[in-house]
């Protein structure tokens, strides 16, 4: 497997994160509703197993195939340009302005919201034969998710609201690992095996994703989950959606820009040595330029 290494690597996130603050606005939303989309089937795929095996692990285990798969297809997720924006806002040879980042953040979380959503009415059909019985076993797992997620952490008040955000800090972490671990390996065994370690600690930790949760949470809603929609909002979704930020940020951009990022613009800063003139030993040929 071969490697690419940390310097080059910031380098590498750099790039992504342009391209994608200047991919055009048709091409962002469908590449992040597509990514919404899958990361969510990957989650119904993964409580699915735990709750008709009894081996929570073997949810966590499985549950990266989604996101292995996304990223393999060039599909977007929020939690993803989350880190890789900033990185290209950082490097200001590329012209990226804040207000680029912010629209490029704002379009991603639409395209998510879409593809989860869409993957969320349609587990709801499946998991209730077309809402004409009541959820079967896993419908109902998935409506006690978003209950335990939302009035659960209520019930803790500012102790419950600190430990959702310090939750969303820990996932952002391991989810940008896996993103900018695709970019550590070039080939496609190499890049699957460095994403799938991170996304399955998150997953099997109970780490809040602003884009599972915007999956589990409206599948919740549907499937008679006792919570409502400023529960999620307000005791999820977007303490979550900071959280998944704020980790991003200090524990992957951060120390990757500083160590190794301002290494190589103060490299590419420093002017190049002029040229040393040769004398020349012997007088110019006729037409031979000077």
């Amino acid at each position: 497997m071969s490697y690419v290494k940390p310097s080059d690597l910031v380098v590498a996130m750099t790039d992504a994160g342009e391209a994608k603050i200047r991919m055009s606005t048709s091409d962002t939303l469908a590449k992040a509703a597509m990514g919404g989309a899958m990361l969510s089937v990957a989650a119904a795929f993964a409580v699915t197993i735990s709750v008709t095996t009894g081996v929570p692990l073997l949810g966590a285990v499985l549950f990266p195939v989604g996101f292995a798969l996304l990223y393999l297809l060039g599909y977007d997720l929020l939690t993803g340009v989350l880190v890789l924006g900033p990185m290209a806002w950082l490097d200001r040879s590329r012209g990226i302005g804040a207000r680029d980042v912010l629209r490029n953040w704002g379009l991603v979380f639409a395209g998510n919201f879409a593809g989860a959503f869409t993957v969320a009415v349609l587990m709801a059909v499946v998991v209730t034969y077309g809402f004409d019985t009541t959820p079967n076993e896993v419908g109902q797992a998935i409506g006690h998710i978003g209950e335990g997620r939302t009035v659960g952490y209520a019930a803790h008040g500012a102790g419950g609201m600190l430990t959702l955000f310090v939750r969303a800090m820990l996932c952002n972490w391991m989810v940008s690992t896996g993103v900018i671990g695709a970019m550590v390996a070039r080939d496609v065994v190499g890049k699957v095996l460095v994403m799938w370690l991170p996304i399955m600690l998150f997953f099997f930790m109970g780490f809040e994703h602003s884009i599972v949760n915007m999956f589990l949470f409206p599948s919740g809603l549907l499937l008679g989950g006792n919570f409502t929609i400023g529960d999620y909002l307000v005791w999820n979704e977007l303490p979550t959606l900071l959280g998944n930020l704020a980790g991003g940020i200090l524990f992957t951009v951060t120390p990757l820009f500083f160590v190794y990022g301002r290494r190589r613009a103060a490299a590419a800063a420093e002017p190049e040595p002029a040229p040393v003139a040769t004398p020349r030993t012997q007088p110019a040929l006729v037409g031979e330029a000077v």
